[in-house]
């Protein structure tokens, strides 16, 4: 069964840092991008940050430039997200995503971590 679980989440202050971890079981993330997106209540999905295979470019979304870092471990079938200086607007609830590029359509996804940042 393949199968990506977050975790890592939960409260922080404004300006804190979280980091948060996806584990891949069914499957080697191998040969996929692997990346991150968050959706809060009532909002839309949005892409957060992506890392492909190979050669390891990464993707953010402009509102996560210079706080976000996303990095992978294919020997641990893990892929992290390291947030620092967070902000009240990344409260959201952050899935883990396999796709076969970071442009393509979401293969697989987990149940996702809440992430809420208080002011």
């Amino acid at each position: 069964q393949l199968q990506l679980v977050e975790s890592g989440g939960g409260l922080v202050q404004s300006g804190g840092s979280l980091t948060l971890s996806c584990t891949a079981s069914g499957f080697t993330l191998d040969y996929y991008a692997v990346g991150w997106f968050r959706q809060a209540p009532g909002k839309e999905r949005e892409g957060v940050s992506c890392i492909n295979p190979s050669d390891f470019s990464t993707y953010y979304t402009d509102s996560v430039k210079g706080r976000f870092t996303i990095s992978r471990d294919d020997a641990k079938n893990t892929v992290s997200l390291q947030m620092s200086s967070l902000k009240p607007e990344d409260t959201s609830v952050y899935y883990c995503y396999v796709s076969a590029k970071c442009d393509g359509e979401y293969d697989v996804w987990g149940q996702g971590t809440h992430v809420t940042v208080s002011s």
